[in-house]
């Protein structure tokens, strides 16, 4: 028998039926359509990942105190405070794959402007800082090297601390007071959003090193070192040249490291295994929705046999063999997976997007996970439509004929 035939005449056999089919190819709807949205949930959640990690920098290699591991005991970033202004000279004058440099002071106080006062973090940095984070500035411009020689006191305000310290109006120019002194704004830098982590990118002051050592820290380490190179190629070379020189000026040997070097990439894999393996656990329990509508259809295709038994006896007495009619139910079952599947689908496609429209989540829907769906739903209907076409092609054709 033709394959187109085969078809048509699963098709009528559905459409006999059409509410029966309805309700069997409900458990295949519901777990195709819930596998589709957990799974676009989570591909949405990753490339917003990505995208965040990626708006921290360009080629951005990040240098912490302390070591994953050491001596097989967990330790982790900035376990030891012993990276100092010296290592960043060291990457300075003699890495050459390197482009930027630039230390990071950390600090966290209130800060008080004309509006009140607002609790923020305190960034010490570089002018190189601008380069590797590529930040620019909405309103006036970046601290200049001379600054940082000179310990000048000048910051730049994210956009949140401008917006509450300054509502409605442009800082640059004015005074602000961090602890016991006053800081002339230079700049406004332009909005960053949100970080991998959740944390407000633009709550954040920065000012020269020099001034916030001076001024803030007081301390003779420093909590994270940023680097960039001139190209993505170079990024590992540039790594492992920085690993060189600081187990130089921490006198350490290789498999002993004191310090921790990652790129990008590395924060994005960070970053994105807890999501991709909450996208698997919930796939996998939309999955189980599969599972009963493979049931339903191997209970509804025993009930077809069983109802046509006598159907199935006329067509083995004009000659049809048992692999004609095990191929008949077989492709019966099939067209009512992909059919289910096809439908779930739809349902899965508007709810992503409803989804991701009230909540504002992003959503991806991947052609391969469309296609994967349908397919897996065809698959459910041959390992669940296999028992009872086997059980229709087995069926003596006299006792089919006497069956009432």
């Amino acid at each position: 028998m033709k394959s187109k035939t085969l078809v048509k005449l699963a098709t009528q056999s559905i459409l006999k039926n059409k509410m029966r089919a309805a309700l069997t190819m409900l458990g295949i709807i519901i777990g195709v359509a819930a596998v589709v949205v957990m799974v676009a949930v989570g591909y949405g959640a990753r490339t917003r990942i990505r995208a965040q990690i990626n708006n921290l920098g360009t080629n951005m290699i990040v240098i912490t105190p302390g070591a994953a591991q050491a001596a097989g005991v967990s330790q982790g970033a900035q376990a030891f405070p012993n990276l100092s202004l010296k290592d960043v000279d060291k990457i300075r004058a003699e890495a050459q794959t390197v482009s930027a440099v630039s230390p990071v002071i950390v600090s966290r106080t209130a800060v008080i402007g004309p509006s009140g006062n607002w609790r923020t973090q305190i960034n010490g940095v570089d002018t190189d800082f601008q380069t590797i984070r590529d930040w620019q500035t909405s309103s006036g411009d970046f601290f200049t090297a001379d600054d940082v020689r000179s310990i000048h006191k000048v910051v730049l305000l994210g956009n949140t601390v401008a917006q509450n310290l300054f509502p409605g109006q442009d800082p640059v120019g004015s005074e602000i007071q961090i602890r016991n002194s006053v800081y002339k704004v230079v700049g406004v830098l332009a909005a960053k959003g949100q970080t991998a982590s959740g944390s407000d990118s633009d709550d954040v002051v920065l000012m020269p090193y020099t001034t916030a050592s001076d001024t803030l820290s007081g301390r003779a380490f420093i909590p994270q070192i940023l680097a960039s190179t001139a190209n993505e190629q170079d990024i590992p070379a540039a790594q492992e040249e920085i690993r060189t020189l600081l187990r130089e000026s921490h006198k350490v040997s290789d498999g002993n490291d004191d310090f921790t070097v990652k790129n990008q990439a590395d924060l994005a894999s960070a970053a994105e295994s807890s999501t991709q393996v909450m996208t698997l656990l919930l796939a996998a329990i939309a999955s189980i929705s599969l599972l009963v509508g493979g049931i339903g259809i191997m209970n509804i295709m025993l009930v077809s046999v069983t109802e046509r038994t006598r159907e199935i006896g006329i067509r083995m007495a004009i000659g049809a063999r048992g692999s004609d009619v095990l191929t008949q139910f077989l492709v019966e079952s099939i067209v009512m997976g992909i059919l289910g599947g096809v439908v779930g689908l739809l349902f899965g496609y508007t709810g992503a997007k409803v989804l991701g429209h009230f909540t504002g989540w992003e959503t991806v829907i991947s052609p391969i996970i469309m296609l994967i769906a349908v397919g897996f739903s065809g698959a459910v209907g041959v390992f669940f439509g296999y028992y009872p076409a086997r059980k229709a092609a087995a069926l003596n054709p006299i006792q089919a004929l006497r069956y009432e």
